[in-house]
């Protein structure tokens, strides 16, 4: 199936997924883990109008990513500024208004129900939509456990999500593993609750440095609205191919 079909088309979904119609072309969000605005810039423009959505991490962030957030929403292009806030109330509710003043899509934070509050309070009237991380998906139980928690990954998980709808904010970010579980709780707190998945691979995909993974296609059945996938689509020879081969299945799990 061609793109422009992918793009122009929003998705049929289960019930139990997302009720908000998504484009299928937006569901894919690639992450632009390289090293420089210019190497961004550069891959941006080799996937072309095979990609809606780019993910700035940490790292670019601090080599002109937020500049460059501002070039892709003039060029059209969504932004997840995955920014990973953590701080007192007022320094998060602060760092989200500075956030939302950029005109981005998403951006993510950790902390407690309070934290969580004092951002969606940030954001204010804005577009913008705020993501609560539950367990990052290079952690497992073992990590939990050093870290001095006692539970595990997926009680933490459901712990993370609970306290995210009752802070009211517009999703989680979450393994596909725990996208099911996160959708049944939703649905029972009658929450429209966006799932966006990190650590996706496709089958026979290294895995790198994360250890919670799932495959695109498994991560949609499962309930997540959004899959963000990195290293894959950078590595490969033919990076617009496979940015369209994910999306095709994608485009077959919502069916």
């Amino acid at each position: 199936m061609a793109i422009t079909e992918l793009d122009a088309r929003p998705a049929m979904m289960p019930d139990r997924l997302f009720k908000e119609s998504i484009p299928v072309a937006e569901r894919l969000i690639v992450a632009l883990d390289v090293d420089s605005k210019g190497e961004a810039n550069r891959l941006v423009d080799e996937l072309g109008d095979s990609v809606v959505f780019y993910k700035i991490g940490l790292g670019l962030q601090f080599r002109g990513g937020i500049a460059l957030a501002s070039e892709l929403k003039s060029r059209g292009k969504k932004v997840f500024l995955d920014s990973k806030i953590y701080d007192v109330e007022a320094t998060t509710k602060s760092a989200i208004q500075s956030i939302a003043a950029l005109g981005v899509d998403f951006t993510t934070i950790h902390g407690n129900t309070s934290i969580l509050r004092e951002a969606v309070a940030g954001r204010g009237n804005s577009s913008l939509k705020v993501f609560a991380i539950t367990v990052l998906t290079s952690l497992d139980d073992s990590d939990l456990h050093q870290m001095g928690y006692t539970v595990s990954v997926d009680k933490m998980v459901a712990y993370k999500t609970k306290s995210a709808i009752e802070a009211g904010c517009d999703g989680v970010i979450t393994s596909g593993l725990e996208a099911e579980s996160i959708r049944n709780l939703a649905d029972a707190s009658r929450s429209n609750l966006i799932i966006v998945t990190p650590g996706i691979r496709s089958a026979g995909v290294s895995r790198d440095d994360q250890k919670r993974v799932a495959t695109p296609e498994s991560a949609i059945k499962s309930g997540a609205d959004y899959i963000v996938m990195g290293r894959q689509i950078i590595r490969a020879k033919d990076r617009r191919g496979e940015a369209r081969r994910v999306l095709e299945t994608i485009d077959g799990a919502l069916r």
